[in-house]
């Protein structure tokens, strides 16, 4: 089966089954547009596309991968360093894009959404590369993940399964087009689905209020803010499933949602590297602070720090492994040795527990959200969690920094209205165990956040 099914085979001329901001196509346009450029890309291995929420962005890219072509999305908002590290890392062959301002080190492919072609291009074999990603990990320039089409496959069957995923459903979201979460789910998911597509641009709650969708998709700071405009998320209760991911969902936050709304949130994990491999199920239970059970064909450990198994309910280092894992990092085999263990499961680096009914709770990144204080192994996430019942508390962030004595002491970054930092340690230390308290409340005006979201912990720490 061809890795856009949906698309491939569709004779639907409807007008609006995807639409990016003010512009839509048909199927059938989208077909016959994406194969104009696939038929300019014929014999590429490799095409850069530069990724803005757009039309043209979803054409690109379907163009190339019709064409057999290796996909490398590149974040518009990338520095000339990371643009330049990316295009000459990945071997891209050709740029494919709708502007040209001369500017470009390779050839141009242009996206022009007025042409269209019928020639028919062979599906290439599962195997193939279909994406390129490039996540950006502690230390060094960004790493490209190759991922194949069998993979995405994987992962979108997977989740179509879990959320009972079907052409009558009409996605909507405002995710960036060059990540996991808004380009493989939220584009290549309904191409191969059959779901309508409804991208409302800039992730406003005004438009997420206005997109008319059955199933949407959002990271925490967008449900964050619609939580915040009651008559926004009461305009979510024709929805049929309300899904975040790419951070974990902050508990109040999923409250809220569940109170407006009329929906709890279904929460999902996964990594450039892995996909989307666990997930709560549409007709199953929502807990929040967990993502749910693995996907099919996905399995999950949890282990210590000398690769030993771990009982059901304590923390470790969750490890995966199945059908959705991707081929390895491009020209990087010692970070692909460094990122598997000898009998071939993928070290995530992130922490977590895994309840004995399979239910995952991510505690977070090994690096970060792992605190050893005191011989004390203290999940950060659980820190956070406290720090945000409180009232006055908007957004929390915590870490371990040096402490002589400690080896790393609980410390939180806060951002609120009217707060003090005892009434804040006293506060968790009220709701955790005591040595799990914030030893230092620093109160900030903002986080530090990435394009999905996910709070830059090291950028709290520099300096």
């Amino acid at each position: 089966m061809a890795l856009l099914s949906w698309l491939a085979e569709s004779t639907d001329e409807r007008p609006d089954a995807v639409r990016v901001d003010d512009l839509s196509m048909s199927w059938v346009e989208l077909r016959r547009a994406a194969t104009a450029v696939a038929d300019d890309l014929r014999g590429a291995r490799r095409v850069a596309v530069p990724a803005t929420a757009s039309l043209e962005t979803v054409v690109g890219v379907v163009g190339g991968l019709l064409a057999g072509a290796a996909v490398v999305p590149v974040p518009p908002d990338a520095g000339p360093v990371e643009r330049d590290h990316i295009l000459r890392d990945s071997g891209a062959e050709a740029l494919v894009t709708p502007h040209d301002d001369g500017s470009a080190t390779l050839p141009v492919v242009p996206v022009d959404l007025t042409r269209r072609s019928d020639t028919r291009h062979p599906e290439p074999d599962p195997t193939a590369t279909a994406l390129i990603l490039y996540t950006s990990g502690t230390t060094g320039a960004p790493k490209g993940a190759v991922l194949s089409r069998r993979a995405v496959a994987a992962c979108l069957d997977g989740l179509a399964d879990a959320w009972a995923w079907t052409p009558d459903d009409v996605l909507a979201h405002g995710l960036p087009l060059f990540h996991v979460h808004g380009l493989v789910l939220g584009v290549l998911g309904p191409l191969r689905v059959g779901s309508r597509l409804r991208h409302v641009g800039r992730p406003r709650p005004d438009r997420y209020a206005a997109a008319g969708g059955s199933l949407y998709f959002g990271v925490p700071t967008i449900w964050s803010r619609i939580a915040a405009e009651p008559a926004a998320a009461r305009a979510l209760r024709g929805a049929r499933l309300l899904v975040s991911g790419s951070a974990a969902l902050p508990e109040p936050v999923f409250a809220a949602l569940g109170g407006l709304t009329g929906h709890r949130p279904v929460e999902r994990y996964g990594m450039t590297e892995t996909l989307i491999t666990v997930s709560a199920r549409a007709d199953g239970p929502r807990r929040p602070g967990t993502v749910g059970v693995p996907l099919p064909g996905v399995r999950t450990r949890v282990v210590d720090e000398h690769g030993a198994p771990l009982p059901a309910g304590t923390m470790g280092e969750l490890q995966v492994r199945g059908e959705t894992l991707f081929d390895g990092y491009l020209h990087r085999p010692d970070a692909d040795a460094a990122a598997r263990t000898a009998d071939d499961w993928f070290r995530t680096g992130d922490v977590a527990t895994v309840g004995p009914d399979g239910w995952h709770r991510i505690v977070g990144r090994a690096a970060t959200d792992l605190i050893k204080s005191g011989g004390y192994r203290i999940g950060a996430g659980e820190v956070e969690d406290a720090l945000l019942a409180h009232p006055g508390v908007r957004e929390a962030a915590v870490v371990g920094l040096p402490h002589p004595d400690l080896g790393q002491q609980v410390t939180a970054y806060v951002v609120g209205d009217g707060l003090g930092e005892t009434e804040l340690i006293d506060f968790v230390a009220r709701q955790l165990s005591v040595h799990k308290r914030p030893r230092q409340v620093r109160l900030v005006d903002a986080l530090p956040r990435n394009a999905m979201g996910k709070v830059q912990k090291s950028r709290l720490t520099e300096g």
